[in-house]
């Protein structure tokens, strides 16, 4: 049986619960019945109802991340009921709807995570179980125009979104955005938190069917970036961007310097295709450019942003509901790139 890292004595009290164990690299997600956690001060526990998949946990399979320790609970994003409390002023908790803030000691600096920072899901055991043991500062209420499914697909991909978007690309109102990769969860967020905050959004992808889904969602056009003058047709369609939230860099990230408007914002939080290439640095410095990197986002701004669509009552993309005993089936669908919104697993009670 799995013990938890942290402090767990294991008797014949001891009660099990299932959960999604990876064991080794390149091996198959399984259900494995594991010790349930015991929480300690500040912490309480919470019956998961659901989970969703991020692309940090394709990575972590296949070995291409670091630190990885095993066996572990893979698993960043999720939304269940609190069922205990450790400390006194945390009952209040219990019989909640809750997500879970993922992003893990963060620290003081609201700029930088600290050299301790770490995402929910590695090193600690993280959501695709039963029972989820976290500290309690990292709860929020689930917002109540969402179902479970909904809600679990927010907090991972909807805080490197609001971030990239908001405190990095400095995205305002009335402003041209473009968002590269329409499909993936947090792309998504941020076409609608650019939509809600009364931008004027654009959108790439490799799929025609996803640019007219995005459209459906409010986009005002997209172009496929997989034409040899993709940015030139954006550059007609758009008259250029104010800012733009990417996760790809790779070769094309030279034509989004290319379309950026003079002052204008690039801000990114993932390499899909590799390095970039930036062009020709003139056109960075001569239009006064900012490029800008974003991980993740501090405890403030995931409140900032349950609150914001809690506010403009946005509902998440999801793209599937898998059950728990189908989470290897789920994890290659993402791996295949076909997704539009988020991979959700449903875990029995």
């Amino acid at each position: 049986m799995l013990h938890y890292r942290l402090p767990f004595v294991i008797s014949s009290q001891t009660v099990f619960m299932k959960a999604i164990l990876l064991e080794a690299l390149h091996q198959p997600l399984q259900v494995k019945e594991v010790a349930t956690p015991e929480i300690l001060s500040g912490e309480v526990l919470i019956r998961m109802h659901t989970a969703a998949f991020n692309h940090r946990d394709l990575w972590i399979q296949k070995g291409q991340y670091a630190g990885i320790v095993f066996p572990m609970i893979p698993g960043s994003d999720g939304c269940g009921v609190v069922e205990q409390a450790a400390s006194p002023e945390d009952k209040k908790w219990i019989g909640k709807e809750v997500i879970v803030n993922p992003s893990m000691n963060w620290g003081t600096n609201p700029a930088v995570q600290a050299k301790d920072y770490v995402i929910l899901g590695l090193p600690h055991h993280g959501t695709f179980a039963q029972y989820l043991k976290i500290e309690s500062r990292l709860l929020s209420e689930k917002p109540a125009h969402l179902s479970f499914e909904e809600a679990a697909a927010i907090p991972l991909a909807g805080l490197t979104a609001f971030r990239a978007l908001f405190t990095r690309a400095r995205a305002r109102k009335g402003e041209k955005i473009l968002v590269t990769g329409a499909g993936g969860g947090v792309a998504l967020f941020a076409i609608q938190f650019a939509i809600a905050a009364g931008c004027e959004v654009y959108i790439t992808s490799g799929s025609d069917e996803k640019i007219s889904k995005a459209i459906a969602l409010g986009a005002k056009g997209g172009v496929n970036y997989k034409k040899e003058n993709w940015h030139k047709e954006l550059q007609q369609l758009s008259g250029g961007f104010d800012a733009i939230v990417d996760s790809a860099c790779g070769d094309n990230f030279a034509r989004l310097v290319d379309i950026a408007k003079p002052s204008g914002r690039i801000a990114f939080y993932g390499a899909t295709l590799g390095a970039f290439n930036s062009g020709v640095p003139a056109k960075i410095f001569w239009k006064q450019l900012d490029i800008l990197g974003s991980t993740m986002g501090n405890d403030a701004e995931f409140y900032e942003m349950v609150n914001f669509i809690k506010h403009h009552q946005i509902k998440p993309v999801v793209d599937s509901v898998w059950g728990l005993d189908k989470a290897q089936e789920a994890i290659e669908h993402m791996g295949k790139g076909e997704q539009f919104g988020k991979i959700v697993l449903s875990i029995p009670l």
